[in-house]
């Protein structure tokens, strides 16, 4: 998409807007700045789906998956919605990365090579953004650069708009880190579910075998009656298994988005670097009003 300049261009297309294409927005919730997404709402569609699942389950012919969700207790249950809701908010991440990736292939500095990027031609540029973008404070990478762009004006040194995109970026960098805070506390939820459920099942089949001892004299009726115990313990593990399954899962695609993400970043810095700081002249009366 080109920026309509003083030059003259045609007109633009409709302007990007992270409102209009975020879920979230478009749900009716407030929406995570960024690539943060807003949990409750997450959870909220994890919770749904969940259900779904289980109802699904529950009508499907005797196997061992169903077994596997429906008769291995309420720790399965709970451990399956965290996975669930880790999902979801790995989906909403990918969705609003997507958003922001757009900002990037659009310029904001005219194409002009003679374009000088000062104090004065800096509203031009401010102007390109807001008619690239509707809501561009919402686009990580047009809100660092329309900062730094203000500062620009009152500063008018290519050393401190340089150094305002860096504190910014570092910014970013600390809020990306912390939008992956939840899905840590779910990774350490999930496993520990599964260990509770084993520990459970581990507690009710001795339990049984007491039972079992207290109820039968014969040696042979007790190795018989062991068998129910044995296929209890089997029961009581894969509690933990299914637990481990989706917690891997969900590491490995947590790790993937936090690798596109940080990805995403870099390129934003760059992006910045080439579009302002690289573009940046101060013209000779700023230098004799400094």
């Amino acid at each position: 998409m080109e920026v309509m300049s003083p030059t003259g261009v045609p007109p633009l297309p409709r302007p990007l807007s992270a409102s209009r294409s975020d879920p979230e927005r478009r749900a009716g919730v407030t929406p995570g700045s960024g690539t943060s997404v807003n949990t409750g709402f997450a959870g909220i569609l994890a919770l749904l789906a969940t259900i779904a699942l289980f109802v699904a389950v529950h009508f499907m012919p005797d196997s061992y998956f169903r077994a596997l969700l429906i008769d291995r207790g309420p720790t399965q249950h709970a451990a399956v919605f965290l996975g669930v809701w880790s999902a979801v908010i790995l989906l909403l991440k990918r969705s609003k990365l997507k958003i922001q990736r757009r900002a990037l292939t659009h310029p904001v500095i005219p194409e002009n090579y003679e374009f000088v990027l000062s104090s004065r031609t800096a509203d031009q540029v401010i102007r390109n953004i807001h008619a690239i973008a509707e809501d561009p404070d919402r686009f990580i990478v047009f809100n660092r650069i329309l900062v730094a762009l203000s500062n620009l004006k009152n500063l008018g040194r290519v050393g401190d708009v340089d150094d305002i995109l860096r504190s910014l970026a570092e910014r970013d960098e600390s809020a990306h880190q912390t939008s992956f805070a939840t899905l840590g506390g779910f990774l350490w939820a999930i496993p520990v579910l599964g260990f509770i459920g084993t520990v459970l099942g581990l507690a009710s089949a001795i339990g049984n075998f007491s039972s079992l001892l207290d109820q039968q004299a014969d040696v042979s009726a007790i190795v018989g009656s062991l068998k129910e115990v044995t296929g209890g313990l089997s029961t009581a593990f894969e509690t933990t298994l299914l637990a481990l399954v989706i917690a891997l899962v969900i590491q490995l695609w947590m790790t993937a988005q936090k690798k596109a993400e940080e990805v995403f970043l870099d390129d934003s810095q760059e992006y910045c670097l080439k579009q302002v700081v690289s573009r940046i002249r101060i013209l000779p009366f700023e230098q004799l009003g400094e």
